[in-house]
């Protein structure tokens, strides 16, 4: 009975993260979604290709149902997921997040939430659908927050989907903004 709850439950939740992190591109030049903007080269669309390859993985290989993307063994991670080169466009990298999803909901449509599974990267390997699950939406969510502060940088744009997007009050955050500078400077003492 709890899996009839449980699962839709998880499927309905990764799916609207990874929907706000698809999002996050709309708008932005090619070079804005393909531009380091944190010191360890963090960037929007490297997030989404980073997605697709770690849900092709662990709905997948985890499960012995072998992504129809083509990748690289796991333990020749380069970092290559985490980042987009010329050559590849964002619609290339959206089409194959997209088909990765939809791979991913095939699995988990497929098996039920107690079904084994084996991650060899994991030193406790042997897994059920259920843990993947969390785990696949807990990885999205991170990096959905990430591309959260990443589009903020940018343009000042937040929020999860278009519909619920409000307009910017440049003056409203300039105050906020303002006062917790207050409040930190306040809390350092003299020092500051």
């Amino acid at each position: 009975m709890i899996e009839n709850f449980v699962k839709p439950y998880l499927r309905r939740q990764l799916t609207v993260t990874r929907e706000a992190l698809v999002w996050k591109l709309d708008g932005l030049s090619e070079y804005d979604i393909r531009r380091p903007l944190t010191a360890t080269g963090t960037n929007l669309l490297g997030l989404v290709k980073h997605m697709g390859t770690l849900e092709a993985r662990y709905f997948g290989e985890v499960f012995g149902r072998p992504s129809p993307e083509t990748l690289g063994l796991w333990q020749d991670a380069d970092g290559s997921d985490l980042w987009v080169a010329p050559g590849e466009t964002r619609e290339q990298i959206l089409d194959f997040y997209r088909r990765t999803w939809a791979h991913a909901d095939a699995t988990i449509d497929g098996l039920p939430l107690d079904a084994p599974g084996h991650v060899p990267w994991w030193s406790r390997s042997e897994v059920k659908l259920f843990a993947i699950m969390v785990h696949v939406l807990q990885e999205t969510t991170r990096h959905a927050g990430q591309a959260d502060i990443l589009r903020e940088q940018l343009d000042g744009r937040t929020g999860v989907m278009a519909e619920y997007e409000e307009q910017i009050d440049v003056a409203a955050r300039e105050a906020y903004r303002a006062m917790v500078e207050r409040a930190a400077r306040a809390a350092a003492g003299p020092q500051s």
